[in-house]
């Protein structure tokens, strides 16, 4: 914890003491307090006020350029800053999306006019980004999407329907992949673009959820207008562009318990419960269960971080950030299982003012969705067992069929 960083001359441990610091300073004005008995909409505007503070105290997008917003950091100084933040609750999933997979990609493929005039603002999080990818009939099968894009002189026009959409309520902007062409097999005949979520033709409709807050939507649209110049790789390269940016969303879960309860949050649980009238600590399962689950913590921080560092370098993000994903969505479940068994009659109940970070029970009764947004369990799988195990893939009779002739 001693090493220099590059950027200040302050070591790690300096930098982890002014990060916490900082964060302590916040809580009071930022945290579980100040967020208790909120709307939507005013958390949403508590969660912005943070992100610009972030901002400006260099702790939004650390390992970005100063110049357009981001910290000018390194990302080990971007990890230890996340686990310190973890430790709050604040407003910050409104900016998930945004941050982990648009603005990447952005830097990637838009032109300097573009990242200078629409990064920043994403930084700060005045402007909010959504990911248009999944459809009633393409989910888990992202090729098997059916909302066209034709060409229309300089642009495209754009109808059909997207569904599973995080934050398309409040979105201005969104990234997205469309079919461009029906008579190719479905994974050649796709092309990503981004696009202004307030044009002409766009409608969104909230989905309502059984658990706490409604960020998911439909959107629909209705011979939308998308200039060329939107477009973000080959036309026909959309399958492509997608699956780097599912990899980049896999390896943007910063925190170790995939959006629910820490686990230092269930050590204290298991603290102040009681088993035969002794903590719960003493038990044997519970001890068990914590410490599986802190080996785990520090093998998937590993992976994590040599992932990273290769991105970092200017690498393709590769498959490791499905065992990431699929750990850590299973190790969520389980663990805030527990804690409600631990907590007796009380774990039943689901506070009115609670959320997933603080709450076993939001945290079990949202875990689902987890396990399902950026690829199910059973795609991680796959992804895992066909490009880190080198195993066979599974049969694919419409692999090299037109898509338009697939039944």
């Amino acid at each position: 914890m001693e090493t220099a960083t590059a950027t200040t001359g302050e070591s790690l441990a300096q930098y982890v003491d002014r990060a916490r610091r900082w964060l302590n300073e916040m809580d009071p004005r930022f945290g579980a307090p100040a967020r208790k008995g909120l709307t939507l909409e005013q958390d949403l505007a508590l969660g912005r006020a943070y992100q610009a503070a972030k901002a400006d105290a260099g702790y939004a997008c650390i390992t970005l350029p100063r110049e357009i917003g981001g910290g000018g950091g390194t990302e080990i100084q971007k990890i230890l800053f996340t686990q310190e933040e973890d430790r709050h609750d604040f407003p910050t999933h409104y900016f998930g999306v945004s941050l982990g997979m648009p603005v990447p990609m952005m830097l990637r493929y838009a032109d300097q006019d573009t990242i200078s005039r629409i990064i920043p603002p994403s930084i700060r999080g005045d402007v909010i980004w959504a990911q248009l990818f999944s459809e009633p009939s393409a989910g888990s099968d992202l090729a098997a999407l059916r909302t066209r894009a034709v060409r229309d002189g300089d642009g495209w026009r754009i109808d059909g329907q997207k569904l599973w959409t995080s934050w398309a309520q409040f979105a201005d902007y969104a990234i997205g992949v469309f079919r461009t062409d029906p008579t190719v097999a479905k994974h050649a005949g796709l092309t990503f673009f981004w696009l202004d979520m307030k044009s002409p033709g766009i409608t969104v409709k909230t989905v309502r959820k059984l658990a706490g807050e409604s960020e998911i939507n439909e959107v629909f649209f209705d011979n939308v207008y998308v200039p060329d110049s939107q477009r973000m790789g080959e036309v026909g390269a959309g399958f492509r562009v997608a699956i780097e940016t599912l990899m980049i969303e896999r390896y943007s879960v910063a925190d170790d318990a995939l959006g629910g309860i820490s686990l230092e949050k269930f050590a204290q649980i298991a603290a102040d419960a009681r088993i035969n009238g002794k903590p719960a600590l003493e038990d044997g399962h519970v001890r068990q269960m914590l410490a599986e689950a802190l080996v785990e913590r520090q093998g998937l921080r590993s992976i994590h971080r040599r992932a990273l560092s290769a991105i970092a370098d200017g690498e393709e993000p590769g498959p490791e950030g499905s065992i990431r994903k699929l750990r850590l969505g299973r190790r969520r479940q389980a663990m805030s299982e527990l804690a409600m068994d631990l907590l007796g009659a009380q774990g039943a109940l689901l506070p009115i003012d609670g959320t997933k970070v603080v709450d076993p029970s939001w945290s079990w009764i949202d875990v689902p969705g987890a396990r399902i947004a950026g690829g199910t369990d059973e795609i991680l799988r796959n992804t895992i067992a066909e490009k880190i195990l080198g195993l066979p893939q599974d049969y694919r009779p419409d692999k090299k069929v037109p898509f338009n002739q697939i039944g």
